[in-house]
């Protein structure tokens, strides 16, 4: 797995590096954040080291600094992470403070953490409440008299926190609660953008996505750069199958060069929807570029390719995703229904067996080997599955079973 990883590392370095010549410094940027997140969440902080001071050269940019900050972090390089956060800020004031807020809490110097945290918190890279509590950096100063003082001034604003629990609520399903907090917001805020933010949240929660889209439609057009709210949007978009709508969505927060390579999975998903498969299939291979282990991008590639009938593409994929987890019900079952749609009786056969071996709790892998033997002339071992299939609970199979295991 070293040797992958290190493969992997090498091959992300040559294309972020080969593309310097070729783009602009704002896509330079963009795609060498891309890479060394996938570097870093690889384990590979050295190659991610690497790759962030070849970008460096070419472009001083604050980004790339608190990105290198972060690898230096993982290292253990406590130093070159505070000199990248200081050039950052020397870069674009305030840019690298939260970066230096985690480094001294990590190093238990509660006092100089506060101090870089509060200057994060009176900028425009603020954190919000709710990130900087759940964040496991603080762990070491979070008991500290310094802490417990610090979180005595009134560093938000009764708007922030309110949104914060609402968006709390909302993830614990405490509908009842999110909606008294935003009728307390309402009527002192009436409709301020987070406001409105807010009454969204709480509507697509709700399964009112259409009313979410309406609100979220007019915020955008006043704040087009709002990644936060694009995010919803493109949630409930889905939610209503406007595919659509939400691809487009997608790719204008992949225009605002965010440096999340999820977006082209999400985006993928879409295309996949209204029957664009070239661009999804693009979408697919500029994550696998980056995380060529993802299951769900390697299921979600062999399944657009499944249902445009190219069986053997699709094969490839469920085959690569299967060397990455050969222990996954799940993966064995996206090839086992390539095979099937196929025709490929034996061997979607074979593939139902060692999903059901790993999970014989799924009715429909029982039914779908029970088609794949009654196809290969099996008909005792077919109703027996078929039998399996219903006791489960699948009533699909009453037709199979009425049909050719009644006598």
């Amino acid at each position: 797995m070293k040797m992958v990883n290190k493969i992997i590392r090498n091959i992300l370095i040559f294309l972020v590096t080969c593309s310097f010549n070729i783009t602009t410094n704002g896509q330079l940027v963009y795609e060498t954040l891309l890479h060394s997140e996938a570097l870093i969440k690889n384990g590979e902080t050295g190659g991610a080291i690497e790759l962030l001071s070849s970008a460096i050269k070419e472009k001083q940019d604050s980004r790339l600094f608190v990105e290198r900050a972060e690898a230096f972090i993982k290292e253990g390089d406590y130093q070159n992470a505070i000199n990248d956060c200081n050039t950052a800020n020397s870069l674009i004031p305030y840019s690298g403070e939260y970066l230096l807020a985690r480094i001294y809490a990590m190093k238990g110097d509660a006092a100089t953490s506060l101090y870089h945290l509060e200057r994060n918190i009176g900028s425009s890279f603020r954190k919000s409440e709710k990130e900087v509590m759940l964040d496991p950096a603080y762990g070491l100063i979070e008991n500290s008299p310094e802490w417990r003082q610090f979180w005595k001034k009134d560093l938000y604003s009764d708007l922030e926190t309110g949104v914060s629990e609402i968006e709390y609520y909302v993830t614990a399903n405490m509908n009842e609660e999110a909606v008294n907090k935003l009728s307390e917001l309402e009527n002192k805020y009436n409709d301020d953008d987070e406001v409105l933010y807010s009454r969204a949240l709480i509507n697509h929660s709700s399964g009112r996505s259409a009313a979410a889209i309406k609100i979220l439609s007019g915020l955008i057009n006043s704040d087009p750069g709002n990644g936060k709210f694009m995010r919803l949007l493109a949630k409930a978009q889905v939610a209503v199958s406007n595919y659509a709508g939400a691809s487009a969505t997608y790719t204008r927060l992949i225009k605002l060069e965010i440096p999340d390579a999820v977006l082209f999975l999400l985006r993928a998903e879409c295309y996949s929807k209204t029957g664009e498969t070239d661009r999804a299939v693009a979408d697919i291979e500029k994550f696998l570029t980056l995380y060529p282990e993802d299951k769900r991008a390697l299921s979600m590639a062999g399944r657009i390719y499944t249902a445009s009938g190219n069986y053997l593409k699709a094969l490839e994929y469920f085959s690569e995703n299967l060397r990455y987890h050969p222990h996954d019900p799940g993966c064995y079952i996206d090839r086992a229904d390539a095979y099937l749609m196929s025709r490929s009786w034996d061997w979607a056969m074979k593939d139902y067996s060692m999903s059901l071996d790993l999970d014989p709790s799924n009715s429909e892998a029982w039914l779908n080997k029970g088609i794949s033997l009654l196809n290969s002339g099996k008909k005792d071992d077919a109703c027996h599955d078929f039998r399996k299939s219903f006791n489960l609970g699948n009533k699909r199979a009453i037709s199979y079973l009425s049909k050719y295991c009644i006598k």
